[in-house]
């Protein structure tokens, strides 16, 4: 039964993205919600069996190293995410086409996030709230669309609605016209700059921080 399953997932999607391909209207169509327990299981289709990568599950910035690497064995950062959601905390955005979840981004308060807490390059800029979205993650069929940019902007959207006043990332500025996907998991720049992102602190030269300002907050130059 699993791998007709399997199949039948693999034969949507094929349509899924054979239309998406003809579609004009193809990015005005996507639609986003947050990870709640109703769409947990889109969430582990789109992660698949490595957990997007290296069985990460989107625990990295979450965890401190020696957790997170233990966590990628016996299932441990996907229960640990798990957790985090059926305890009703923020954990990320998810972008849908079709009823497919096609698109990720991790989406809490910054604190929420160890690694970014911890950072030397990343530090806090003023002693404002702000949620951070450290990594995205998009189906491999469906990146260089514009899915990742459309993604942000909705989330810029479901911030408004929800009182959230800031919204940090920290993308990368590629040196080089071809980059490895290696990249894809923090963003790139031109993505975030479609989306209304502005630099705030450019510390590092090539994973600047950005920021995207909901309600009136004053900016930092």
């Amino acid at each position: 039964m699993k791998n007709i399953f399997n199949d039948w997932q693999e034969q949507k999607t094929l349509v899924i993205m054979a239309k998406h391909d003809t579609d004009p209207d193809f990015l005005s169509q996507i639609t986003i919600e947050p990870l709640t327990r109703s769409t947990w299981d889109k969430f582990v289709r789109l992660f698949g069996n490595n957990g997007a990568c290296g069985n990460c599950w989107c625990m990295y910035y979450r965890l401190k190293k020696a957790d997170f690497q233990e966590g990628k064995s016996e299932d441990g950062n996907k229960q640990a995410m798990k957790e985090i959601v059926w305890n009703d905390k923020p954990a990320g955005i998810l972008g849908f086409y079709e009823d497919q979840a096609i698109a990720w981004c991790a989406f809490a308060p910054r604190e929420d996030f160890v690694k970014l807490e911890n950072s030397r390059v990343h530090k806090r800029i003023d002693d404002q709230p702000v949620w951070s979205i450290p990594c995205l993650f998009i189906q491999k069929e469906f990146r260089k669309h514009g899915v990742a940019a459309q993604l942000l902007k909705g989330v810029t959207g479901y911030a408004k609605e929800n009182g959230i006043g800031i919204i940090e990332a920290y993308p990368a500025i590629p040196t080089q016209e071809k980059f490895p996907d290696s990249f894809l998991w923090i963003g790139v720049y031109k993505s975030f700059e479609s989306a209304g992102f502005k630099i705030v602190d450019q510390t590092s030269k090539n994973r600047p921080m950005v920021r995207y300002y909901t309600l009136e907050h004053p900016r930092s130059e």
